[in-house]
Formats: structure tokens, C-alpha cells, sequence
């Protein structure tokens, strides 16, 4: 049963400043709006039963507050900690992926009763130990990580006890679970042709690190594109997407010097791809002539690099939002199969 409401209830003057304590409760709405507990608690739910001038009256006063539910005794009654955990990956060199990601989540949590805890995961550490920490002490009703890789430990373990998540990448195992991923390998079989269409026919690849997912699927694409087009393909030694730049511009040194270098290059790092054409520049190649480079952009940099490549874009912020809102759909009972989703790369042209 829903309280009685009386909606013709008149406050009187400072009656809601009164005997306010340092922390509101349930019970200090339920005094001042003259309602019961339950009808409080419900009208803060935005419950359907009340009405609509209710639930906004209470939930102006509960505004005026500052009332946060207690989440100790939320955690007590519910068994939820309405706390979704992310974990993100240090080794990556490129510091605007992290923001975006972290911008995407709190974006979609924006609105729900849901906060954000942030776990790093530290370069050559344990991947496993923060996903443990997350599922051992019951801090998160769900995880979300990045950086994944084709027999990925943490997704064998979440699967086993069945723990809410979702990877911003796929992996190659047999059971499936929820991700949102970039179409990497059509990102790069598109950039090879693009490519082919300028007239490149020696075309060179900087690729992902060797241990990731992402890394299989820039070579599947390459090597397709490559066999379609009839091009030189290869690989870039000595140097990975998630390398500092100075070695992208170090590579691009080495590459001046061979005898035939590649006159196309595909640099799935923003930052790297700069620091690429510093260091062809400085062996004497000249970008839109001697060489063509095509990049992964994240950000509307590029729109203001000289000389102009062409790029495909990734975004990243809604990457984040994706990866929440599939996550909320998994924790509250959405089968698999409905929360895997792949982004299509998106052309951006520029010469």
C-alpha cells in the first residue's frame, strides 16, 4: 500500500531548515515533506505509483539536502553495491584514450544510481589482481576492461563465476561474452586500398603490440587487403602502436635509410603518427610525395597536421558509453548474444 498523500500540505516558514543533521536521512525528508518513509523512499525511485508532483516535491527537498542513500545499508538490503569498476591499461602511451573512456563511462552513469571506481592496471604488474580485487571483496556489480587478449585470463576467470562484464576488445575463446569492439581489421583492409588508390604499391604496417587481440586482427586485415591488391606489404620491426613516440620517430629514421623504403605507411597511433612524420621529414621523405601515411585518429588533431593525411576515426567517449550501457544491460540480465558490438571505422579524408 502507497501512503496517503495529501498534496494540499503547506510547509511552514523554516520548517525544513530546522533541526537538520549533518547527515539527512529518509526519515528527515519524511519529517519535513510530512510523508511516510515509504512514500519517500519510493518517491526518490521515481516510483510510477506517486504522483508526479510528489515525487518532484520530495525529490526537490532530498535536492536541497544534499541526501545521499546510505550505502552501506543499500549494499545490506539489495546485495548491490551499485558501483561499476573500471580497469585501464598503463602500458598504453596515448594518455587522451584513458580520458576518453573514463568520460564515456561517467557519461552513461550519469543519472543511474551508479559510481565509478577506477582501478589502473600497472605496467608489467599482474593483469589479474585488480580484476580479483573487484570480484573477491565484492567492491563492483560489474568490471570493464580494456586491452584484451586472445586467451585472456581475466575473461576465463569472470566467466567461471559468473561475474558481470564487459572487455573493450574480443578474444578468441570458445565462450562468448559481452564487448564492444573496434573494426580494426576493416579499418586496416581499408587503408591498404585507400592506399592502392594513390598509386602506393610498396605499403608498410606498424603494428599493435604482439600479445593483443587487436594485434591478430591488424594482420588478418593487412594481409587480406595486401593479397586483394596486389601490393608489397611489411610489417614495421622495432616498434608497436603502444611505443613511446620517439621510437616512432627513430623507425621512421630507419625506414628513410633502406633502399627502398615503403612509399605508404598505415600508423594506427595518433601521437605516433606525428612523431612518424617528424622523423620522415628528417630523413629527407616527403609526406604527400615520397611517401603517403594514413592514421587512426581519436581527436580532430590530424585536422590540423601539415602536411594533410587521411585518417579513419575511432571515438573513444562513445566507446565508453557503449561499454556502460552494455554493462547495465548484462548486470540487470541481458543474454550475451544482445551485448557484443562491433564500431565501423569512419573515413576521414583530407587529401
Amino acid at each position: 500500500m502507497v501512503d496517503p498523500i495529501d498534496d494540499s500540505i503547506t510547509l511552514p516558514a523554516g520548517r525544513e531548515h530546522r533541526h537538520r543533521p549533518a547527515r539527512p536521512t529518509l526519515k528527515t525528508i519524511s519529517e519535513i515533506t510530512g510523508l511516510g518513509v515509504t512514500t519517500v523512499s519510493r518517491a526518490l525511485k521515481d516510483g510510477p505509483e506517486l504522483r508526479r508532483e510528489t515525487r518532484a516535491r520530495v525529490q526537490a527537498v532530498a535536492a536541497e539536502l544534499g541526501y545521499r542513500p546510505d550505502r552501506a545499508g543499500v549494499r545490506l538490503r539489495t546485495g548491490r553495491t551499485f558501483v561499476i569498476g573500471l580497469i585501464l591499461d598503463q602500458t598504453v602511451a596515448i594518455a587522451e584514450f584513458e580520458r576518453q573512456i573514463v568520460l564515456g563511462v561517467s557519461q552513461a552513469l550519469y543519472g543511474t544510481p551508479y559510481h565509478l571506481v577506477i582501478l589502473p592496471q600497472i605496467r608489467d604488474a599482474d593483469p589479474m589482481e585488480p580484476v580479483r580485487y573487484f570480484v573477491e571483496t565484492a567492491a563492483a556489480d560489474g568490471i570493464i576492461f580494456t586491452h584484451t587478449r586472445p586467451l585472456d585470463e581475466r575473461v576465463r576467470y569472470l566467466l567461471d563465476r559468473r561475474f558481470p562484464f564487459i572487455t573493450h576488445g574480443r578474444t578468441a575463446l570458445g565462450e562468448p561474452h559481452p564487448f564492444y569492439d573496434y573494426d580494426t581489421e576493416g579499418f586496416v583492409a581499408a587503408a591498404v586500398k585507400r592506399l592502392h588508390e594513390r598509386g602506393r604499391r610498396r605499403i608498410a604496417l606498424l603494428p599493435a603490440p604482439h600479445y593483443l587481440t587487436n594485434a591478430h586482427h591488424m594482420l588478418d586485415g593487412f594481409r587480406r587487403a595486401v593479397a586483394e591488391t596486389g601490393v608489397e606489404g611489411t610489417v614495421i620491426e622495432g616498434v608497436h602502436l603502444d611505443s613511446e613516440p620517439a621510437r616512432f620517430r627513430r623507425a621512421a629514421n630507419r625506414i628513410g635509410a633502406a633502399a627502398a623504403p615503403p612509399d605508404g605507411i598505415i600508423c594506427a597511433n595518433e601521437t605516433g603518427c606525428i612523431a612518424l612524420m617528424a622523423g620522415l621529414r628528417e630523413a629527407g621523405l616527403t609526406v604527400g610525395r615520397d611517401v603517403d601515411v594514413i592514421a587512426k585518429s581519436i581527436t580532430d588533431v590530424l585536422d590540423y597536421l601539415s602536411p594533410p593525411i587521411d585518417s579513419f576515426y575511432e571515438d573513444h567517449t562513445f566507446s565508453g558509453e557503449e561499454l556502460a550501457r552494455l554493462l547495465l544491460r548484462r548486470i540487470a540480465g541481458a543474454p550475451v548474444s544482445e551485448l557484443q558490438s562491433i564500431a565501423e571505422p569512419r573515413f576521414c579524408r583530407r587529401t
